[in-house]
């Protein structure tokens, strides 16, 4: 599907006219000392970052408050994210990263699938932070997740690709066959070795997030505290849902080392037509693929903050 028949009255939200919200994104991400009321401010943060810190807002957080078209995005948008994946990796089994499936409207970021002209891939949409981020760090993100069989992720990376956090990874197709998956949010990480490749996450059943929510129904937040390389705590909806710690749930086979979680990572925002599901056959339909009701994961914001030294006040 070419990019802008995407933009242009298919996206599922009404094109508007923002360009005072514009020109506030560019003064926040330029560093601006003026402060404007955020879309997230009326969320506290529901965990506090430990005695002697408090949160500092990074400026890769955004409400999207601007327009981005697929292949011509705004400094608000370039200067926080790549509209790529960190490297030239094109994705697991049948996706194909775009550059003209992201973009924003109406205060959305869309991450959008369709199929590749006279194939069986899927191109899909994928935003990469250009900066690094580092524990102690709370990520949290407020997502529509699509409505098809592909995963609709937020998620953290290592430059190397062997140290991963999973802040959502949502399944949110309808099909009847689908139902314990679109009632599920997959919160978990991996550790890897890239040489001969060696792959570990935990297999809990608390990985698997149940409460009898459909997640394709509506936006809901999905959070993690990254509090140090051996502690996980994941947030959905501002309650705490799960928590991870210690060497025999982070890191069982000693693939980092003794050093836990410890790597900086990109943030990344993207979906993906995943080979453990193409393999079985779940994979999209062309027919649901262009289906813009269901072939659009949906952020309306993402906010990070770093834990940093508390600065005395007068």
């Amino acid at each position: 599907m070419h990019a802008l028949n995407v933009w242009v009255g298919r996206v599922g939200f009404e094109r508007v006219e923002m360009k005072l919200l514009y020109a506030v994104s560019i003064a926040f991400a330029l560093g601006s000392s003026t402060t404007f009321a955020a879309d997230w401010d009326a969320f506290a943060i529901p965990v506090q970052p430990g005695q002697g810190l408090e949160w500092k807002l990074q400026s890769v957080s955004d409400d999207f408050g601007y327009d981005a078209q697929p292949m011509n995005k705004p400094p608000a948008f370039t200067e926080r994210w790549r509209d790529s994946f960190i490297n030239r990796w094109l994705g697991p089994g049948l996706s194909e990263f775009n550059s003209g499936h992201s973009y924003v409207t109406n205060g959305h970021l869309g991450i959008h699938a369709s199929r590749k002209a006279g194939t069986k891939k899927v191109y899909a949409g994928a935003i990469s932070s250009r900066e690094t981020f580092r524990y102690p760090l709370f990520v949290e993100a407020k997502v529509k997740i699509s409505g098809l069989v592909m995963a609709s992720n937020v998620w953290m990376l290592s430059p190397d690709s062997t140290q991963e956090i999973d802040i959502i990874e949502a399944y949110g197709s309808q099909r009847e066959s689908q139902s314990w998956t679109a009632q599920r949010l997959h919160l978990s990480h991996h550790v890897f070795i890239r040489r001969p490749f060696q792959d570990y996450q935990p297999t809990d059943k608390g990985s698997w997030y149940f409460d009898g929510t459909n997640w394709r129904k509506d936006f809901h937040r999905v959070g993690v505290y990254w509090r140090d390389p051996w502690h996980l705590e994941y947030y959905v909806d501002g309650k705490k849902v799960r928590e991870v710690s210690g060497p025999d749930v982070i890191d069982p086979k000693g693939y980092t080392s003794g050093e836990g979680l410890s790597k900086p990572m990109h943030i990344i925002i993207n979906t993906e037509d995943q080979d453990w599901r193409s393999d079985e056959g779940i994979t999209p339909t062309d027919e649901e693929l262009a289906d813009t009701n269901k072939s659009i994961m949906w952020v309306d914001w993402i906010r990070v903050y770093q834990a940093m030294e508390s600065v005395a006040k007068d």
